[in-house]
């Protein structure tokens, strides 16, 4: 068999940083785990061909060289993945698709032939066992949630590295909170499951062996959900770091728990740790109660932030408008609060309810869910009746986003992250380094409106902490990205799905 994986495309949005890719020459940030994990599943003996639609076309040789087309995708993916999956049918081919955006509602992809519903590696075999001997079902899935033991190493032969900012492994799944908006625990349980570190040993030796030397962001839903195994795994990889030279910095995302346990702070950084995503939230005690984040609502985030960043981690936080005890008031409450903790890259989004959710459950039984879910919950769309009226959230979310990404308040928050940063991370200065630095000196110092700001942080960060200018450039660059995307929400028709 001939096997095409192709990766849909994603929608410009905040995660996203399409425009500012051309600052390090690459074409995506993130390769696509998922599909290289899959394509390990598949029989050895078959062909495979990946095609990245975020990084190159897909091409009609492609579909006609194929047998089968395999698709991967997210809620946000979803139109299109929709438009590959009607060429490959129109082509002829087999069609088979898994991922988030197939959990519910698959009489929206009338051109798939197969889905695959769950975690690949209890879901694949029974279907490739049906597959090949040409009896399978349309729809095959489990809820079982698999030792980790039987993930395989990613197929990183079929990625052009050099297309992609950042390489991606996968430590644990599921996450020991369960938010009430979040859909982790349904996907991937609430008993967080970890690889051995023998195991991911391997996985980053095997990423080493590839030949990257560059960013590797760590994807699970929570790093430390599972504290004793993470304090176990952590030491070898520092000890493989230092072995190695530091080839690798890493990125995750985890609880803010993770500000109140100092021993487990150091081993991150001791492992070259310089980046963690947050979900903060709200300053709204009472929203923290009403979406089950009671991990955050006695936690004091000015304290949080700060201890994190001295520990060489800068904090990249998640924030949500839109709960059913926010009032007209949030707005200035959230950017007063992202402003004070000193969060730069603050990810500011309204309530949506994902599939099958608490959240998505309550609302429906409540008579205010609407149809239809764009996956992306930074592009003003809405797919539930709020209490404080659609017209005053979507308004009041424009504005706040306004004042949040402009030059001078986004500035603001950089030089607030620079009094704190200890910077920690290690490893060697690579050409995207210097070629990004030299492209912001025209693009952010000359041409844009951020000039004077830029260069009076440029130079306070060369006389006050050397060692973070690589951090600030990027947050410079950073800036032009998250004012765009700023810009083009408030300029947007808001919508309900």
């Amino acid at each position: 068999m001939k096997a095409l994986l192709v990766y849909p495309s994603y929608p410009d949005t905040f995660w996203s940083f399409r425009s500012i890719l051309p600052f390090v020459s690459r074409k995506a940030a993130f390769p696509p785990l998922g599909l290289l994990t899959v394509a390990a599943l598949l029989p050895a003996e078959w062909d495979k061909r990946l095609v990245d639609a975020n990084v190159a076309s897909l091409e009609d040789a492609d579909l006609e060289w194929a047998d089968v087309v395999l698709v991967s995708a997210m809620l946000v993916q979803s139109p299109s993945a929709k438009s590959i999956m009607r060429r490959a049918k129109h082509a002829g081919k087999i069609v088979v698709a898994g991922g988030p955006a197939f959990r519910g509602h698959l009489e929206h992809f009338p051109d798939a032939d197969h889905f695959i519903i769950g975690e690949s590696e209890v879901v694949m075999p029974a279907f490739l066992q049906d597959f090949t001997r040409g009896v399978a079902k349309r729809e095959y899935g489990s809820s079982e949630h698999p030792n980790l033991k039987s993930t395989p190493l990613p197929a990183w032969g079929l990625l052009k590295m050099r297309d992609y900012v950042s390489m991606a492994l996968q430590y644990s799944r599921g996450c020991p909170f369960d938010c009430e908006f979040c859909d982790i625990v349904v996907m991937n349980g609430r008993r967080p499951r970890v690889k051995r570190p023998e195991q991911m040993i391997q996985e980053f030796q095997s990423l080493y062996d590839a030949g990257w030397r560059d960013s590797v962001f760590i994807v699970d839903d929570n790093f430390i959900g599972n504290i004793v195994q993470v304090k176990e795994f952590l030491p070898v990889l520092a000890e493989w770091q230092k072995r190695h030279n530091y080839p690798f910095k890493l990125m995750t995302e985890a609880s803010v728990n993770l500000a109140l346990d100092e021993e487990l702070m150091e081993m991150m950084s001791a492992a070259n740790f310089h980046k963690v995503f947050i979900g903060i939230e709200t300053p709204s005690t009472q929203s923290l109660v009403e979406c089950g984040k009671k991990q955050n609502v006695r936690t004091d985030f000015s304290v949080a932030v700060r201890e994190i960043h001295q520990h060489g981690m800068q904090v990249m936080g998640g924030f949500i408008v839109g709960f059913d005890n926010d009032t007209p008031s949030i707005f200035d409450q959230q950017f007063k609060f992202i402003q004070e903790i000193g969060v730069v890259t603050a990810m500011v989004g309204v309530l949506n309810a994902l599939p099958h959710t608490r959240l998505w459950n309550r609302l429906k039984s409540e008579g205010r869910l609407f149809d239809g879910l764009s996956g992306e919950n930074t592009d003003a769309c809405i797919n539930f009746n709020p209490i404080m009226g659609c017209d005053v959230l979507l308004e009041g979310y424009k504005k706040l986003l306004g004042v949040l990404y402009s030059p001078k308040k986004y500035y603001d928050r950089i030089s607030m992250f620079l009094s704190s940063y200890n910077p920690t991370s290690r490893g060697r200065i690579v050409r995207t380094d210097v070629q990004a630095f030299l492209k912001s000196m025209w693009a952010v110092g000359i041409v844009s409106s951020a000039r004077i700001h830029y260069w009076k942080l440029i130079l306070k960060t060369v006389v006050t902490k050397p060692k973070a200018l690589s951090a600030v450039v990027e947050l410079a660059i950073l800036g032009l990205h998250f004012e765009r995307v700023s810009r083009r929400v408030m300029n947007s028709t808001f919508s309900r799905l």
